[in-house]
């Protein structure tokens, strides 16, 4: 414990002493940005600046993690970088999602690498997040909301002047000693303007507010973890970027290219590791006011080299029998390595086998196109057209590694094309104290898949059975049907404000909205445990199988916001927002018997499982409520506003009555923000409820209520700013509620024999306390 104290002592000593020295640094010559943002409209969004990012990054390397903020909006915990986005329930895939402007796309059966995993938080400018009702000029193949990410638009020079400015910035945190930094720089003239930036970020393992474990094995021999160490959540994520832009009069060409190599990003709730991933992504976007319009264009390609495996803390080594010829099978508490890498024989009446891991890789190329018009009407009206296409390409292959993994290759998906094609008209009016944005979208969505087969074939098999898990008999089911899918879906939206005055608006909004399945939920084929325990992206610890036979979600909500406040929302304010969604086809997931092929007659309890995604109905309804108060203004210690963010999901299968999978429980912050000069102090207290309306299918675990304490302290300049706090600052043990079941160390292919591990029953842990700090310069 005194090895604890030390820091925090440290930290509260430096949180105390504010006298700081003066900035002394030169100023700046004009710069003018001219950039416009791709986003057309705020009408029911939330926008965090950039100076609301700012205060954030210090804290988090995972661009998620900066939208949690905000009511209604939570994150499926995964790995350091790759948070999962929730919107009033509705998460992933549910959301559309855009860097930049591109639509991108997680390639990986886990989801790893999620859209917005791709930008390190540092290079984030602004965020706005639609929830519930969507503009359908922002919306589109999506159920729950849009999150409209963007990094900062090229700036340029002065008339007959040059430009050079940067920015450097580090940071450290102490659970996992995590550290990073990041720089950016750029040269400009009054037309052409060139950009670089680079972010670098590393952790180790965090760790929890107390034992949550009773085991320290890990599966391999010589490596154990303290009962308090929350594994597999360490992880080494590279960004960089350099952008080429030109202006001219009304005219504005911008492009970027990106690459983010992620060496490792281990997941604690997941039975695999990131141990590689290549990201490429190249962007061009035009925007022009040609009087009668203003235009937009994009054309962007992304290509994803994705690889998994198991990382340090899970077991590497598998296979049957006893060294050296096997590793000691399920039994044993860590595998020992073995050779020579084969398949399962029979040797003296004993099963031995030798695998070495299990590699996965995945392939996607992701290639789009959007065109868009806003035209001005008469009376300030404004409509909107557009038009947008994707082509997306996925393999994603499993070589073989020994054992039950031999002797080929593993196609879990072959060739899975999705394509999509759409067209969108939207009309914006204004009439006194109404604004109305009515919208429909058009959406083809076309989807394919090759052939596939186990590894027990190196062929397409059509017919037949065998093989482990029944691997023939699946491949050749799927190989028999049609898998070729069109889907012909429609959104349409209303949304209608109100204000009556300087001190209130009210606002409406209704829409339907359709998303076809992903590629993973329509395409995976295989019922056997240990594969379908590898398409997961949900965090559960269950294996899922894909359905040829999906339809579309289709949603119908409604949502009604109050917006009281004083004329110039600076004293006071209070937002409240019910909502009601009913969503038709709801992609869910009924428990599934791989013997039979068929749902399983009598469910497995308080166990890990296999399920099948089914189509069936559900509806989410919930509150969100926001408000801030200026307590006191202009006294001797500055200002204090009190600010406080809440929110409730109820979200229920109507089919089977069971409850929805990861639905936040009812959760709230509360914040006392002290400014005096230069700092901004703040007080953050957050509350849990216990989440005990659990999903019974996927034997999803309770977890306790909770609160934590946090405290936070930023010194600004104009050209320098130090951020320090305590995140947890009473080290509270606390599960985590979106956080899943805890895999991240043992045995993990497959569900050991007690007591080798994991087993069932033990969520996600939650970081302890955590100090941190950060600096960031501009030059």
């Amino acid at each position: 414990m005194q090895s604890r104290l030390k820091p925090v002592a440290a930290f509260l000593a430096l949180y105390a002493a504010q006298g700081v020295a003066a900035d002394t640094s030169a100023t700046l010559g004009e710069v003018l940005v001219t950039a416009p943002q791709d986003v057309p409209l705020s009408s029911g969004a939330t926008t965090l600046n950039s100076a609301e990012i700012a205060r954030k990054r210090a804290r988090t390397s995972d661009t998620a993690r900066l939208l949690v903020s905000i009511p209604g909006v939570s994150a499926y915990s995964a790995g350091g970088v790759s948070s999962l986005p929730v919107i009033r329930g509705l998460a992933d895939d549910r959301l559309r999602t855009k860097v930049d402007g591109m639509d991108l796309v997680a390639a990986c059966p886990n989801h790893m690498n999620s859209p917005l995993s791709s930008i390190d938080p540092t290079a984030v400018d602004t965020v706005q997040v639609y929830a519930g009702v969507t503009p359908v000029s922002v919306g589109g193949d999506s159920i729950g909301g849009s999150i409209l990410v963007q990094s900062a638009p090229p700036v340029f020079a002065s008339p007959n002047k040059s430009l050079a400015t940067g920015e450097a910035g580090t940071f450290f945190r102490s659970n996992g000693e995590s550290w990073g930094g990041n720089l950016s720089g750029t040269f400009a003239t009054e037309n052409l303007s060139f950009h670089y930036a680079g972010a670098y970020a590393q952790s180790d393992n965090y760790t929890a507010g107390g034992d949550f474990k009773d085991y320290n094995f890990t599966g391999r021999l010589g490596h154990t973890l303290p009962l308090d160490e929350v594994g597999s959540t360490a992880y080494e994520a590279i960004n960089q970027s350099i952008g080429f832009a030109w202006k001219n009069d009304d005219n504005l060409l911008n492009f970027t290219y990106s690459n983010q190599h992620i060496p490792y990003e281990n997941y604690p709730n997941q039975r695999m590791d990131m141990t590689d991933n290549l990201s490429d992504q190249f962007n061009l976007a035009y925007t022009g006011d040609q009087g009668w319009a203003k235009l937009k264009a994009r054309v962007y390609y992304e290509h994803t080299q994705h690889e998994m495996d198991f990382g340090d803390d899970k077991r590497f080594w598998y296979g049957p029998g006893k060294p050296p010829s096997g590793s000691g099978g399920d039994i044993a508490i860590n595998g020992t390595p073995c050779a020579p890498i084969s398949g399962v024989t029979v040797i003296k009446g004993m099963m031995v086998g030798c695998a070495a891991g299990m590699p996965m890789d995945t392939d996607g190329k992701n290639t789009g196109v959007t065109v868009s018009a806003d035209i001005p009407l008469v009376r300030s009206d404004l409509l909107r057209v557009g038009v947008e296409y994707q082509n997306y390409r996925l393999d994603d292959w499993w070589d073989p590694s020994g054992a039950g993994m031999w002797p080929y290759v593993f196609w879990n998906i072959n060739d899975g094309k999705r394509d999509r094609f759409a067209v969108f008209g939207e009309w914006e009016i204004h009439k006194d104290r109404w604004t109305h944005i009515l919208g429909l979208r058009f959406e083809n969505v076309a989807m394919d898949a090759g052939p596939v087969h186990g590894y027990n074939l190196n062929t397409y098999p059509t017919s037949g059975v065998g093989g482990l898990g029944n691997q023939t008999r699946d491949a050749a089911l799927f190989n028999a049907q049609s898998r070729e899918q069109t889907d012909n879906n429609w959104d349409l939206s209303w949304l209608a404000r109100f204000t009556p005055d300087a001190n209130q608006t009210y606002q409406m909004g209704l829409a339907q909205k359709t998303r076809s399945p992903n590629l993973y939920e329509r395409y995976t084929w295989s019922t056997w445990q240990m594969a379908a325990f590898m398409n997961n992206f949900v965090g559960d610890g269950n294996g899922y199988v894909g359905n040829l036979d999906l339809q579309p979600e289709v949603a119908g909500t409604l949502s009604l916001t109050a917006d009281w406040h004083d004329a110039d929302e600076a004293q006071w304010g209070v937002t409240v927002t019910p909502y009601y969604t009913y969503v038709e086809d709801y992609i869910d997931a009924v428990q599934w018997d791989s013997t039979s092929n068929a749902p399983r007659i009598i469910p497995v309890v308080d166990n890990f499982t296999v399920l099948k995604y089914f189509n069936q109905s559900a509806v989410l309804y919930g509150l969100d409520l926001s408000a801030h108060y200026l307590v006191a203004h202009a006294t001797g210690l500055g200002d204090f506003t009190a600010q406080v963010a809440a929110s409730y999901t109820k979200g229920e299968n109507q089919d089977t009555g069971d409850n929805l999978y990861n639905i936040m429980p009812l959760n709230a912050k509360l914040a006392l923000v002290q400014e005096i000069g230069q700092w901004r102090n703040t007080l953050e207290g957050e509350f849990v409820d216990a989440k005990d309306e659990i999903s019974q299918v996927r034997n999803e675990m309770q977890t306790a209520g909770y609160g934590l304490a946090h405290l936070r302290s930023r010194y600004e300049r104009k050209t320098w700013s130090l951020e320090v706090g305590i995140e947890n600052l009473f080290d509270r043990s606390y599960d985590l509620p979106l956080g899943g079941a805890y895999v991240g160390q043992g045995t993990t292919m497959t569900i050991p024999p007690a007591p080798n591990q994991p087993q069932w029953g033990t969520p996600v842990p939650g970081q302890g306390r955590t100090l941190y700090a950060g600096v960031t310069v501009t030059f």
